[in-house]
């Protein structure tokens, strides 16, 4: 994990600076005028005319001790700018998810079950549509349809009070957002019930006799679900990162717009401390999904 962690900031770090341009190139440019000793002295306050293995050490180092830096827009540490977004964009992310599990898990059931008939063409096409749609064409017409038959919509401004006030503000942005995880969850999910259901004990279980159901649900859905659960769970998280475009769409204060804005303005501090918290919690949903195999499937368990 630490060395994930590490590989991590390094690729972030490097590949920020790779790009030509900084903070202090879009100050002077959108203040129409160029003053090089200006700008190199801004540089030099933000410590941006250092090498960059000596940026990296001192960041490092603030880094281990929790100290993120401080934002060049907002002059606040980064780590007050990103906490208070991550709890927005994991709502939404939790909304979609279980969006994703409640229409995906079911229908990839069905659809491994009624193999190679019209149901299951019909489900391989909508899951199908689902991948192939780019997420912010999709939220753009999400947006347009709402607008269009309501004459409004949702906009996040105060945090919603109580369950249903919550619901409805979050309901159609997870929904963009949440579809094309519904359609993975849905190709996964047949994939995997259609090699259980081939395999030998469910065909041992059909000659006892039992009842259909009771073969899907009892001993091939239970064992179908372990790639759905690192699915599901890997997704969560990747969600809550990977956000950026809905969340623009929607202008939605989450983590991901947070993300989009410092890219923008060349924040290095903000966009360094998001994409390190972001894989953090990437490596500690696997390491809980890893453990949580053995609840779902006895054999993974280990025995002294």
């Amino acid at each position: 994990m630490l060395l994930t962690l590490f590989g991590i900031s390094v690729l972030v770090f490097t590949m920020l600076r790779l790009v030509p341009g900084n903070i202090a190139d879009i100050v002077f440019n959108a203040a129409g005028m160029i003053d090089v000793a200006e700008k190199a002295k801004l540089e030099k306050e933000l410590g941006l005319d250092r090498s960059i293995p000596v940026q990296y050490v001192e960041w490092i180092n603030g880094l281990a001790h929790g100290d993120l830096g401080y934002s060049y827009v907002s002059e606040k540490p980064a780590i007050q700018e990103i906490l208070p977004r991550i709890p927005i964009t994991a709502k939404l992310a939790g909304l979609a998810i279980s969006f994703a599990i409640i229409f995906g898990v079911p229908l990839g059931v069905i659809s491994a079950v009624k193999q190679n008939t019209p149901v299951d063409y019909v489900l391989r096409v909508i899951s199908l549509s689902g991948l192939s749609m780019p997420a912010f064409w999709l939220g753009l017409l999400v947006l347009m349809a709402f607008v269009a038959y309501f004459g409004t919509i949702p906009i996040y401004t105060d945090p919603p009070q109580g369950f249903w006030n919550t619901l409805e503000l979050f309901a159609i942005p997870a929904a963009a957002v949440g579809f094309r995880s519904s359609a993975l969850v849905m190709r996964l999910t047949r994939s995997s019930m259609l090699e259980v259901l081939g395999s030998e004990y469910i065909k041992l279980a059909r000659l006892k006799g039992l009842p259909q159901m009771l073969v899907i649900a009892k001993h091939a859905f239970k064992n179908a679900l372990i790639p759905v659960i690192t699915l599901a769970g890997i997704n969560l998280v990747v969600m809550i990162n990977v956000a950026v475009i809905v969340e623009t769409v929607f202008a939605w204060p989450g983590i991901g717009r947070l993300l989009y804005e410092g890219i923008t303005f060349r924040d290095f501090p903000v966009v360094q401390g998001v994409v390190v918290i972001g894989g953090a919690m990437i490596i500690m949903v696997n390491l809980f999904v890893d453990i949580f195999y053995a609840l779902i499937d006895p054999r993974i368990r280990l025995e002294a």
